[in-house]
């Protein structure tokens, strides 16, 4: 059955993505539509084999987009970008969670507690939607002088790493009730022992790619191998020692670009042809997840809340970029950019509902407004502003 299941979900997925993509809007809202339809709710093609199994297929997504954010991210240029780039990683997601926890417990009655995990559900921009986005603005000379696109994948991918690492610490003060001050303490060197690791891994494998005449296939296998052994192990020692394994595969693909840059740009490519295939696994299995009956009983609640927190996330995101070097027009291109939501809200926001926790299906069903209602004007935004609020490398020589 499980292959029956993947063989519908990559079939539909793609055609239904294919459809939306050419009535304009962003295919990832088709994927999450024909889940839902072939799902629980509806249809109920897919067996339960298959969501026994979607969440290790959502963390795969998340490290093939993640690795493709490092490999394309230039150090010279985040270096120049400076504390613009280092506010932007956790600034505006903690101004949403902020928000969420004034609205939500007004709007949805739900408790403080709830409302913090839910925030850090909503808190992170989206890598789907960004990264992509921000390889072709750099492609094609938009913003370079600047380095406006390092300073927002490094921000997006790293603003992810920070709401993931909050959302579990969140998820478990939901389950027992009990605040854990140490884990909170522990998040930056978590985070900063990620970055040794990775920084480390990457120059070992840059050297080893450099020694050993691989062919690209190859040198892509093991660094894809590397890089879930390092998501995987993380939870292996977390007991002795903790590490923050998503920062790890990006600092892993930065030190990769640092080494070789032609050889990055090529893995990269390799990666951007692996996403194809695992975004839509993604998103169909999140419209699978959806228990549409409960979604319709909320109401339009979540969608205020969403709106609300996403006006208090613009204002951090302005705040980070307000004493920069930048004109107004790339600060407004920036602040656009930090709208989209849809892989990490698709990646956790089914976890809250398979721990068993009351509040899962409301948050469930909120991250996968924020990516219907986002994902699309996240979208939109950047490809129809960045011509007119970014500067073209030719017209600056």
């Amino acid at each position: 059955m499980l292959l029956l299941d993947l063989g519908l979900i990559l079939i539909l997925g793609f055609t239904v993505g294919l459809i939306f993509e050419k009535i304009k809007i962003p295919k990832i809202v088709g994927m999450i539509v024909i889940g839902i339809l072939i799902g629980p709710s509806f249809l109920n093609l897919i067996s339960p084999n298959m969501l026994g199994i979607s969440s290790y297929l959502r963390n795969i997504a998340l490290v093939i987009i993640l690795t493709r954010s490092g490999l394309s991210i230039d150090y010279k240029k985040l270096k120049e970008a400076g504390l613009v780039a280092i506010l932007m990683c956790f600034i505006p997601a903690t101004f949403e969670i902020v928000g969420v926890m004034i609205f939500g417990p007004m709007l949805l009655g739900i408790s403080l507690l709830e409302a913090v995990l839910l925030g850090s559900v909503l808190g992170a921009v989206s890598p789907a939607i960004v990264v992509p986005r921000m390889i072709k603005i750099k492609e094609e000379g938009y913003g370079r002088d600047k380095g406006i696109s390092e300073i927002i994948l490094t921000g997006a991918s790293l603003d992810d790493i920070y709401t993931i690492v909050l959302f579990y610490a969140f998820l478990a003060l939901n389950q027992t009730g009990n605040f854990d001050l140490l884990s909170l303490m522990n998040i930056p060197l978590q985070i900063l022992l990620g970055l040794l690791i990775g920084l480390l891994l990457g120059y070992l494998l840059s050297i080893i790619y450099k020694k050993v005449n691989f062919n690209l296939t190859v040198k892509v296998l093991i660094l894809f191998g590397v890089s879930l052994a390092l998501v995987g192990f993380e939870s292996v020692i977390e007991n002795y020692i903790k590490y923050s394994g998503l920062v790890s595969i990006i600092s892993m693909g930065i030190m990769i670009l640092i080494q070789n840059k032609e050889e990055a740009e090529k893995i990269e490519n390799v990666y951007k042809n692996m996403w194809t295939f695992f975004e839509i696994i993604l998103f169909v299995l999140v419209g699978i997840a959806i228990d549409f009956k409960a979604s319709v009983d909320f109401g339009f609640k979540p969608i205020l809340v969403i709106l609300l927190a996403l006006v208090i996330r613009m204002i951090g995101v302005y705040i980070c970029v307000l004493f920069s070097k930048l004109n107004q027009k790339e600060r407004m291109f920036i602040m656009l950019s930090y709208i989209a939501k849809a892989t990490v809200q698709a990646s956790i926001g089914p976890i809250v509902l398979s721990v068993g926790l009351s509040v899962g299906p409301l948050i469930l069903t909120t991250a996968v407004i924020s990516i219907m209602i986002s994902a699309p004007l996240g979208a939109y935004a950047i490809d129809l502003s960045y011509k007119k609020l970014l500067k073209k490398e030719k017209e600056l020589q």
